[in-house]
């Protein structure tokens, strides 16, 4: 006996009714805690992955959370069984021809079984390093998706064999009927009994796919991720997604994208930011100093008298810019480190060398102190 699904809403961790962005928070978080990028060895991440996958592809598109809201997991299965509306193969059609071909007078409006129907777009995720983000890189992922099944070409109808069409509807799958009222005659549309609203007869079903025509496939898509991608954006694939009904085109593949954190950069939009320590003799002095960047490390000189919190740009060495050829900047952030743990003969030199000064070498200071005897009248 197949395990049963667990609520979707649970999976995520949040109650029914849930905003668009408590499901996208909640997606990013559970996403991040069971990627198999971090958890290499342990097929249950990659299975509660998958699980976390499924429930946000459902609670993020408002077609299908209403219809999963309503009928639960059989509202979004596309091989369940609606208990009694014949097995149609996208819950639209049960909508339409319960409302859409109700009328005074007129005939329906909905579509026939056989109209081209697009493909779902499918969601997946990624986990990338700093650095890969900023150089960009060819990344393999494994999605589930909807495709033709090949036994039977997505015809539904076992190999040697073809579908007929129905005679009752004509291939329509819905039938209309036409009562006369006080009030004038009335239309309304429902699914034909004899085909269930498929608009076509199998009389041998494909043994792969039970007749559905689709299956859901594991594949391996190879994709480039541009350099400069930050974050949390995603990068949308057309036509990877499930493939479409009645030859309809595919849906998308849409893959957010998680960049792992840097011990050394920060980043904003496309400018890089760092923190580097400097000694109390070059702060007072100037040096050479080395600075990390993205490209390697680069030599810049800072200035005698340079005080904490200085902040100078390196300009061209932020990030490549998403699909262009220029770049953001680096801004380097300079703080003084003041020793500790002194010996007795270093702290007396240090004593000899401040006594030595004169207010002359402390301008800022000297300046602190001017104002504060003007503003308390000493």
């Amino acid at each position: 006996m197949a395990e049963e699904k667990r609520d979707y809403y649970e999976v995520l961790g949040l109650q029914k009714g849930a905003s668009e962005d408590e499901i996208k928070k909640a997606f990013k978080k559970k996403a991040r805690e069971y990627h198999p990028d971090l958890h290499p060895d342990d097929p249950a991440c990659e299975e509660k992955f998958k699980e976390v996958n499924e429930a946000y592809e459902i609670l993020s598109d408002p077609e299908k959370r209403s219809r999963y809201d309503q009928y639960g997991h059989a509202g979004v299965d596309p091989n369940a069984d609606m208990g009694g509306f014949g097995g149609f193969a996208d819950m639209s059609d049960i909508l339409e021809n319960i409302f859409g071909g109700f009328g005074f007078g007129g005939g329906s409006t909905r579509s026939t079984a056989s109209t081209p129907r697009r493909g779902a777009d499918i969601q997946e995720s990624v986990v990338i390093s700093f650095m890969e983000a900023c150089n960009g890189k060819k990344q393999e992922v494994k999605i589930n998706r909807m495709c033709n099944c090949e036994s039977c070409g997505g015809s539904g109808a076992d190999a040697g064999t073809s579908a007929d069409i129905c005679p009752d509807c004509q291939g329509r799958g819905s039938v209309k009927t036409t009562q006369r009222t006080p009030f004038g005659a009335i239309s309304s549309t429902k699914p034909c009994p004899h085909c269930g609203g498929k608009g076509k007869i199998i009389k041998n079903p494909c043994g792969k796919c039970r007749g559905v025509g689709r299956l859901r496939v594991a594949k391996t898509v190879s994709i480039d991720i541009p350099a400069g991608i930050d974050d949390g954006q995603t990068i949308r694939l057309s036509g990877q997604g499930d493939c479409g009904v009645n030859g309809g085109p595919n849906g998308d593949l849409l893959l957010q994208v998680s960049v792992k954190p840097h011990p050394l950069f920060n980043r904003e939009g496309y400018d890089i930011h760092c923190d580097i320590p400097v000694t109390y003799m070059e702060a007072v002095l100037g040096a050479e100093i080395t600075v990390p960047t993205i490209d390697g490390d680069v030599k810049y000189n800072i200035s005698e008298g340079t005080q904490t919190g200085t902040v100078f740009r390196l300009k061209g060495k932020g990030v490549k810019k998403v699909h262009r050829n220029d770049r953001g900047n680096q801004y380097v952030k300079i703080y003084v480190e003041v020793p500790k743990n002194l010996s007795k003969k270093q702290k007396d030199l240090l004593k000899q060398f401040e006594a030595s000064l004169t207010d002359k070498n402390y301008a800022k200071r000297q300046s602190f102190f001017e104002k504060m005897k003007s503003k308390l009248n000493f």
